[in-house]
């Protein structure tokens, strides 16, 4: 299966597009150089402008920036939500005990810097097997899909806030996924939201499925 299917068009649209991706929010991406300042621009650039980001993201500046982005959003995730996790165990609110939640917030910690990039990879794949049955041929490149997962992984900076947390980051997750397949892939709307959301169907079809799949098994064992 050939993910970089359009990447000639990836290498000439950014190098035709360098002198305006220079002055976009965020300054093209994330940029290891300047860990702090380039950090907040571009969470500010997600906020505020995530299309004129997005239409700016530079797609020949290697990986290891957006991975980079990922890996900090995801670790001050759990680091805020380990926290949160541990005030409950300490005031009784929880179902877990102060052990498990130590536990549990040192562990997310170590994985979390080795399991973010093969989530990206993985996530990545899958979402541009539908930009390659929506937007075939003319798309980007598997390695802008990969950006686009990069940064909407932004999404884990409010995600660890109980109660509205997880819809926050669900919904703003949605937005800059639609938006980042759009602008970096040259489509149209309709099409970035097919890439986006028919894969988020097909998977909670499938969770319905195995559901209804275990609640039959219970309901036949129970008789």
């Amino acid at each position: 299966m050939e993910f970089d299917t359009g990447s000639s068009r990836e290498e000439t649209g950014s190098s035709s597009q360098g002198a305006s991706r220079g002055g976009n929010p965020g300054g093209g991406g994330y940029s290891l150089s300047d860990p702090v300042d380039s950090f907040v621009a571009t969470v500010r650039a997600l906020i505020v402008q995530p299309a004129e980001f997005f239409r700016g993201v530079a797609l020949r500046d290697g990986l290891l920036n957006p991975i980079g982005f990922a890996v900090i959003c995801a670790l001050i995730g759990a680091f805020l939500g380990g926290l949160i996790t541990i005030f409950a165990a300490v005031v009784g609110i929880g179902d877990q005990g102060i052990g498990g939640a130590v536990g549990g917030f040192v562990g997310g910690l170590i994985f979390t810097p080795i399991l973010t990039p093969i989530g990206l990879f993985i996530w990545a794949g899958i979402s541009h097997l539908f930009v390659m049955l929506f937007v075939r041929p003319d798309n980007a490149g598997y390695w802008s899909t990969f950006r686009v997962v990069s940064y909407v992984s932004a999404t884990s900076l409010v995600s660890w806030v109980p109660i509205l947390g997880g819809l926050v980051a669900l919904v703003w997750g949605v937005i800059l996924a639609i938006l980042g397949i759009r602008e970096v892939h040259s489509t149209t709307t309709g099409r970035a939201v097919l890439v986006v959301l028919v894969p988020a169907a097909v998977v909670l079809l499938l969770f319905a499925l195995v559901a209804f799949s275990v609640l039959v098994g219970l309901l036949i064992g129970g008789r």
